[in-house]
This record gives structure tokens, sequence and C-alpha cells, in this order.
């Protein structure tokens, strides 16, 4: 078995002139096998970056801290990590958390000041406190500097939607990703907001899929009132901000629908509109009389854990909750991913996006070797990496939705997933009005659906004392 000829083949494939089929079968006739290719192609990718650009050995020795979230994205990354070792010669170690003390933890962390963490994990809506208050580094200085980056990162590669969400000038209205906008995060996996349903219980019901947001309230009352033992749809319901960006604020965007507006120069609470007036009362009505009996207290959890175990019919919330519930649950097999559409007037789902973001903490003392690691994590190579081998999904580079083996394991596991994607990515964005006091204003939102939907205030009175109460804070904190 010759070396040379590995290392030509592996050259061929990168030079595009081989494919992925003909490099696999050509190695099966050297006696490599898939997975040891898969190791000179990771080899062969990481050698290549190192060769360029910035001296990645520069801190070799030294070390870094994470802080991250317990999630398939840090086991991905795991998986992977000594190949960024040995590229760098750092040492890496981290602390991980679980999600419902992990956003406590990082504000802990940056309120300090402290220089124990020196990158983390992070959500694109809380960079909108973070960035503001000076406790991030704003990486486009990184970026656009060949001395730290790579020619061969090729940041234009992150989708563009994803790029731009992560990035905010600080202006509470102002468009994300504007002129002056500071890149306070990079992507790194994300998720968008679609139906996924069961096809074993829509099919005893002799019911087709929903085709839009009146339908799926039907469709759910229907199911649930049948008496089979489960109801017709999961959405989030805790009082908490994460209640109102996966299903809601899709749905909602698409009637074309806002939170803010911006009047004057003034940021403007908008969810008392007429038109969103009619919208709250259709969600109301769907989990009412489709959703599961103690709504108030769902979250992703709750609402992925019925899909996974038959409880629900439907959920409306992120593509990966789904994706998790079809391995190793009792409805393995029998979920389908659906590109939604809630307006029956518009011809496109419009997804709100949540991004797995990596951040740098303005108090590192190692910012250049923090930046090698992220540059390193969201780079195309880890992120192939992540997505053939493990469970980063969904992956937030364009070309790895392009890489056979990740289209073949979702098509031959996930039927839907990969076309919701297709149908949803061009128009797939934050949709939130960027502001500070993001985090208390959802929570307050969230409060008032809960208001609503226990029948405790009229939804017209609702929204309209809640566009008020925030109103009256906006104009406290001077925005």
């Amino acid at each position: 078995m010759s070396s040379r000829k590995q290392k030509e083949l592996v050259k061929a494939y990168y030079d595009n002139n081989i494919g992925r089929r003909e490099l696999l079968q050509r190695m099966a006739q050297l006696g490599v096998g898939a997975a040891a290719t898969g190791v000179l192609l990771n080899a062969a990718a990481t050698d290549a970056l190192a060769a360029s650009g910035p001296d990645f050995k520069k801190f070799q020795g030294k070390g870094i801290r994470l802080l991250l979230n317990k999630h398939p994205y840090v086991d991905a990354m795991a998986k992977n990590l000594d190949n960024f070792k040995s590229m760098t010669g750092l040492k890496v170690t981290y602390d991980i958390f679980p999600e419902d003390v992990y956003f406590d933890k990082v504000t802990t962390a940056l309120a300090s000041k402290g220089s124990q963490y020196d990158a983390f994990m992070t959500g694109a809506y809380q960079t909108w406190k973070y960035g503001p208050a000076r406790q991030i580094v704003d990486l486009n200085q990184y970026i656009k500097d060949p001395k730290y980056t790579s020619p061969d990162y090729n940041w234009n590669d992150v989708t563009e939607g994803l790029r731009k969400s992560d990035a905010w000038d600080g202006k509470a209205g102002s468009e994300l990703g504007g002129p002056g906008a500071k890149q306070w995060a990079i992507p790194w996996g994300f998720e968008l907001n679609n139906v996924a349903y069961n096809k074993r219980i829509l099919g005893e019901l002799g019911i087709e899929p929903p085709k839009n947001l009146p339908d799926l309230i039907e469709k759910a009352a229907k199911i649930s009132a049948a008496g089979k033992g489960y109801y017709g749809v999961g959405v989030r319901g805790s009082r908490s901000w994460a209640t109102i960006h996966p299903g809601f604020l899709s749905a909602y965007a698409n009637y074309g629908q806002k939170d803010f507006v911006v009047k004057g120069g003034k940021l403007t609470p908008a969810m008392n509109t007429k038109e969103s007036k009619e919208f709250h009362k259709m969600w109301i009505d769907m989990i009412q009389r489709g959703g599961p009996k103690n709504w108030t207290t769902y979250t992703w959890y709750e609402v992925g854990n019925d899909l996974g175990a038959g409880n629900s019919a439907m959920i409306f919330d992120a593509d990966i909750l789904g994706y998790f519930q079809n391995n190793g649950t009792k409805e393995a097999g029998n979920i389908v991913y659906l590109p939604f559409t809630a307006n029956p007037a518009v011809d496109k789902p419009t997804p709100n996006v949540w991004i797995w973001s990596l951040a740098m903490s303005e108090f590192s003392k190692m910012k250049e070797a923090a930046w090698f690691f992220i540059q390193w994590a969201t780079g195309t190579q880890n992120t192939n990496f992540g997505a053939v081998n493990a469970d980063l999904v969904d992956p937030v580079r364009d070309s790895v939705w392009k890489v056979p083996e990740f289209q073949a394991r979702l098509e031959k596991s996930y039927p839907g997933y990969l076309n919701q994607f297709q149908k949803s990515i061009g128009q797939s964005r934050i949709y939130f009005t960027p502001q500070q006091l993001f985090p208390e204003f959802t929570t307050d939102w969230a409060a008032m659906l809960q208001q609503m939907y226990a029948k405790q205030i009229p939804i017209d009175e609702g929204l309209d004392k809640l566009a008020a109460g925030l109103e009256r804070k906006l104009r406290e904190v001077g925005i």
C-alpha cells in the first residue's frame, strides 16, 4: 500500500479531479477502507490549513479554556478536537453546563470581567447585550486580517443570513448585518423552525399533513378530539423568551407581522396591530384545542419528548428537535419533516432561526489563540466532519449541505429533512428586531400569551397592555 499513491488520490479529490465515490473505490483498491480514507482527508485538510496564512503553532504548549452548553454540537467538536490540538499544539479545556443554567453561567462570567474563559457558546440574541456592554470582541478584526485567518477559511461559505444575524451595530432597531455592524459571534450550528409530524398517527386518522396555519389548527384539534391518547401539535409555552422565537415567531413573520418598528427615530412595539391580534387569536385557538394540557410548562424538552414518545402528532419547532427524536425513541422512523408556510397567502416558509455561535470574551488574555479555535471549529473541515460523522446539524456552511455523504444520511434516515431545509433556508434569518432588552421583552410577551391562553385577559386588551408596558420600559431606559 503506497503512501505516495494515497496522497495523490487525496490531492486529486481536493483539486476536484475525482469525486468522492471514485476516491473511495480507488482507495479500496489500495486496501484503504472508508473510515481510514476519512482520516486521511481530515489530516490533509488540517495540513493545508496549517500551511497557509497564520502561524497556528504560535502558542504551542499554552492553553485556552471554553465555556460550553451541553449539546450535540459540542459532542461533535470533542470527537474531532485532537485535530485542532495537532494543528496548533494548544491545550484545550472546557466546562460544560446544561442549558437551564448555561446562560446564567455566561452572564456571571462576563460580568465578573474575569479571564477564566477565552471563548464560549452563545445565541445571537444574547450578543445584543454582551456586545454593547463591551463584554465580547468584534471578530471582524480577525476575519479580515490574513495574519490571523487562513485564506482557506472561506468566510463567505457561511450562509449569508446566518453571518448577518450574528452581526449588529448596537443601535436598537437597526438592521442585522447592516453597514457598520460588528461581528459579535461566528455561527457554528443552527436550527430553523418548521413542522415535523408523525406519519403513523396521521395515517391512523386518515389526516394529510397540514398545508398552512388555519389547516394546522383544525387538524390539531381533530387529532386531540380523537381520544387516542395523543394530542395534535406541540409548541413551547413556558414563561421565557424561548417560547417566542421558534414556531410562534416563524408563523408571525409569515403573516408579515413585526415585534417592533422604528417611528420617528424611536423603537415602538408593534404586536398590537389589528393583524397581529388576529394572528394571536389563531395561535391561542390552536393551543387551546390542539395543544398539550399543561402547555404553560412546555420547553424545548417537553415538545421534543412528546413527539418522540408518540404523545403528540406534530410539532412546530426547531427542525433539529425532530431530527433528534427520530433516533432511539419510540417513534423513531415515523417522523417526517415539512417546510411549513403558515400564511395561505404566502408561497414560502419564513423560519426564524436560532444560531449556536462562538464568541470571544473581551477579558481573555489569549485572544489570538481563542480565534484559532473559533476559526477551526467553524471552518469547513471541522463542519464537514461534524455533519458527516456526528450530529452537527444544521451545518452553517453552504458547501457542507452539498456533500453527498451528508445528503445521503439525511435522505435515508430523516425523510423530508433535506427538502424542508432547501425550501426554507433562503428565507431563514432572525426576524426579531435587535435591541438590548430582548430577553426581558420576549419573556413579557410569553407571560401575556399564558394569560390569554388561560382566558385571564381578552386577546385584544392583552396585546394593548403588553405594547403599552414595553413602550414605557423603552422610554425609561432611553431607547
